[in-house]
């Protein structure tokens, strides 16, 4: 796990306004690693966000739209979802799949002064460190 929590740092260290990163399990959503700077982000809340990104990429509503796609085309379609980008009123969360790892999750969460370029470069340039430490 220090592996992981190494890689996360070092994505926040170097991007601008970065608060924290995380690697989550998909199937299970407990995380994988995490590196933060905000004082708030106790473990409750951590498991709270892993909770939510899994529902975002593997719950009900995506498992439900991917069944009638499934319906419609005729072939299977499972873990479709592979990046989803979200804006609060404060923060900025990008969110990407491991390539070659379904089931482990990479999040970036950044303050509104973060480019929004420099947010996917940060997480999508730490994909490849992750992969080899992620089940």
């Amino acid at each position: 796990m220090s592996g992981i929590n190494e890689v996360c740092k070092s994505v926040v260290d170097n991007v601008e306004d970065a608060l924290g990163a995380a690697v989550v399990d998909l199937s299970t959503g407990l995380l994988l690693g995490v590196h933060h700077n905000v004082p708030y982000f106790t473990q409750s809340y951590l498991d709270a966000v892993a909770a939510a990104a899994v529902d975002m990429f593997r719950g009900k509503g995506i498992s439900s739209v991917e069944k009638r796609l499934a319906q419609t085309r005729g072939e299977e379609v499972t873990n479709s979802m592979e990046e989803i980008q979200m804006t609060t009123p404060k923060t900025y969360h990008f969110m990407s799949v491991i390539p070659g790892k379904p089931n482990a999750l990479a999040i970036l969460i950044t303050g509104k002064k973060a480019n929004l370029g420099m947010g996917w470069s940060g997480l999508r340039g730490a994909l490849s460190d992750l992969a080899p430490m992620c089940p």
